[in-house]
């Protein structure tokens, strides 16, 4: 939900708290007489990301990569005459080993922290201390600040995601059963498709960051939740693709599409297919021991026809996968299993 200047509740907390951290960061630099404290806040700034595990991360490299910037600073800036060649030389060799170290994040405050040495030319161990001290009162700041996320309000957007996502994949199972009851298919349903698929994407992106703003391992349960949703667009996409290739429906198609009917109830949350899946595997025997097509026609028809259900069975076995692969502490958290 929108708020002040069409910018959500997390947008604002975020905003908050670059601004306070910022200030404060500044303040304590001051207090303990630090020089070049308005970089404080400036390192906090630069730390404090969207979520609480990409803080640490960061926060973690800053501290590693501090010795590297104060090695090369010494190297070049007590040992170069010329500020603008020491300092592009400076920069390349930061940049590249930040490449190479796959910490680019780091670059920005490693430079800020370089042109501190440049222009003061003082490697004494006060001066280095004084950077350091700069460095931790940043990331110290950006660290507790990043402990505080709008968790509870996140899972609930989460969760109402996750019934977005069932109500159209429901509506999007009946258009199909529709078509192989005889109607047309409405010319919709494949933008229905990409446009769920799009979502999803969307959705799973959320929950990866409501997992990377939480120290609980179960909570990745929604990322899962929704890369399984994700599959699952991709089989409608290809089952979409069989229905189109139907020219002239079989009679098992009616059977066919009670079953998508039936199936649709089931596509929720917390539900085990296991039910489902049997149904499914009856519905293959009847498939099997039905009389053979005469005509060409009825054999295509009837093999496309078999395709559906193949579909229809990776499905329902997307699904089966996930809830194999919740353990006991997800059950009991997320569907209350004890």
């Amino acid at each position: 939900m929108s708020g002040i200047f069409g910018l959500d509740k997390k947008q604002m907390l975020q905003i908050i708290k670059i601004a306070f951290g910022s200030c404060v960061a500044v303040l304590i630099a001051e207090f303990f007489g630090l020089q070049n404290a308005a970089s404080a806040g400036t390192i906090a700034l630069l730390t404090i990301v969207t979520t609480k595990w990409e803080t640490l991360r960061l926060s973690c490299f800053r501290l590693v990569t501090y010795g590297i910037t104060v090695v090369l600073a010494w190297i070049l800036f007590a040992h170069v005459d010329v500020g603008w060649e020491a300092y592009g030389m400076f920069i390349f060799l930061l940049v590249l080993i930040s490449e190479i170290m796959n910490v680019k994040a780091t670059i920005s405050v490693n430079a800020v922290i370089g042109v501190h040495f440049l222009t003061t030319k003082d490697f004494s161990g006060e001066f280095i201390l004084n950077e350091l001290m700069l460095l931790l009162i940043g990331v110290g700041i950006a660290i507790v600040l990043n402990l505080f996320h709008l968790n509870e309000s996140h899972r609930k957007f989460l969760v109402s995601n996750m019934r977005y996502t069932e109500k159209k994949l429901q509506e999007i199972l009946v258009e199909f059963a529709t078509f192989l009851m005889g109607n047309e298919m409405s010319e919709d349903v494949w933008k229905d498709i990409e446009n769920l698929e799009n979502q999803i994407r969307v959705f799973h992106t959320e929950a990866t960051t409501y997992q990377d703003n939480t120290f609980k391992s179960h909570t990745g349960y929604y990322v899962e939740y929704f890369e399984m949703r994700q599959q699952q667009c991709e089989i409608l996409n290809n089952l979409h693709c069989e229905t189109m290739k139907i020219r002239e429906l079989p009679k098992q198609a009616k059977v066919v599409a009670d079953y998508i009917l039936y199936l649709k109830e089931y596509v929720l949350e917390k539900n085990s297919p296991e039910a489902q899946l049997k149904r499914l595997h009856d519905l293959f025997e009847e498939m099997h021991t039905a009389p053979m097509p005469v005509t060409r026609e009825e054999f295509e028809a009837r093999a496309i026809l078999y395709h559906v259900l193949m579909d229809i069975e990776e499905f329902v076995l997307y699904k089966t996968k996930f809830v194999e692969n919740l353990d006991k502490n997800k059950l009991k958290k997320y569907w209350e299993v004890e």
